[in-house]
């Protein structure tokens, strides 16, 4: 969401007011997930989308009437019947809940918008709280909080209690940038989104797994860098959109020249169990949340007997996802590439990584009903 921020610190600094919208929840299956932010311009132009179809629509109706008639704050529920997702051509069933917020004034969002656009460029996240909801009437919709990592903070929610809720959300999504609802026992809603720099991927390693790793990073929106000690692996011809390739002497070095954080996933994959032995052990040096290995489960248990002969602490290696990526059968590049991503995917957003079909229960039920109804009817 880094241009809907820079649009509207831009728009705000020309006198301009625009509206920003943003996904807080959801519930079902819905076309955008909490975070999904729209900009709306006076001139009823946008940056960013909600989803598209009439939810869009509607939402950015409700935005430039807010402009028109100089309104304040809306928090808005939205749910996708069947006729509704049809109409759109989507495969969807749930409920979207909105925060409509009018932009007009700089000085008011700022110091938040800025502090947000140096944690994606900089890696030193932040998080802002905002209440999104006030059924109370105790709490201004509207109210926001920016919390760092070093513990200081910008602004207020209210109160002393729904600042700490906002803390203690503030330490579980700031450092892979993700987002969490809190809800109290008073109606009050708050959202709290973490900034930080763009999930990355480094591919220690430029071959062929590595470059069908790369092709598949990069369409999922991932910044990617990609180190090898040989030239022709690590170049812009090779990897055109990658944010850097690095040739590195050996595989001892490398990630240095590279800014790692909590969200960087390092997908270890050279060409043999040395040089993987090497890049494991900078790997785990780092603050990469995920660190993945290719390769047998036999190689994988001689290099670690080696690391934890060097010192390396066990439980880091107890982090390393070795072999890398989820159990689908994968035999190809192309196929070792989606099942690394897959895990990569399944990390970052807390998923389980088994089979999302239903329970028979579900069919058996719904064969039940029909036969019921069938007998009813004649």
């Amino acid at each position: 969401m880094k241009e809907v921020i820079q649009e509207a610190i831009k728009l705000l600094g020309e006198g301009q007011p625009c509206v920003l919208a943003t996904v807080v929840r959801t519930k079902g299956s819905t076309p955008q997930k909490p975070g999904a932010k729209l900009l709306v311009r006076k001139d009823g132009s946008g940056v960013g989308t909600l989803g598209g179809g009439c939810v869009e629509g509607d939402i950015w109706y409700a935005a430039k009437e807010i402009l028109r008639r100089k309104g304040g704050p809306e928090f808005r529920d939205y749910y996708l019947n069947e006729d509704i997702a049809a109409r759109d051509g989507l495969v969807c069933g749930g409920t979207m809940y909105f925060f409509i917020e009018p932009l007009r004034d700089l000085p008011d969002f700022r110091p938040f918008g800025e502090e947000m656009l140096n944690a994606y460029e900089s890696g030193v996240p932040v998080s802002v709280a905002t209440v999104v909801r006030a059924d109370d009437g105790q709490v201004r919709l509207g109210s926001r909080l920016l919390l760092r990592e070093d513990g200081s903070a910008n602004g207020s929610l209210g109160s002393p209690e729904l600042d700490t809720l906002a803390h203690e959300a503030a330490r579980r999504v700031a450092q892979m940038g993700t987002n969490e609802h809190v809800s109290t026992s008073t109606g009050v809603e708050i959202f709290v989104e973490g900034f930080t720099t763009p999930p990355t991927v480094v591919l220690v390693g430029g071959g062929h797994v590595a470059k069908a790793t790369y092709d598949l990073a990069i369409l999922l929106g991932y910044r990617v860098y990609v180190v090898d000690d040989r030239a022709q692996f690590a170049n812009a011809e090779r990897f055109p959109q990658a944010a850097g390739t690095i040739v590195v002497p050996d595989y001892t070095s490398g990630l240095d020249q590279i800014p790692i954080n909590a969200n960087t996933s390092i997908v270890v994959a050279t060409r043999g169990h040395w040089f993987d032995d090497l890049a494991l052990e900078a790997a785990v040096l780092t603050p990469a949340r995920y660190v993945g290995l290719l390769g047998s489960k036999r190689k994988t248990i001689l290099i670690y007997q080696r690391l934890v002969k060097l010192g390396i602490d066990p439980e880091r290696l107890k982090d390393v996802h070795a072999p890398i990526g989820l159990g689908i059968g994968a035999l190809t590049p192309e196929e070792l590439a989606v099942s690394i991503m897959s895990e990569i995917i399944m990390f970052r957003r807390g998923g389980s990584g088994g089979p999302m079909s239903m329970d028979e229960g579900y069919l058996d039920r719904v064969v039940a009903k029909s036969l019921s109804a069938e007998a009813a009817s004649v």
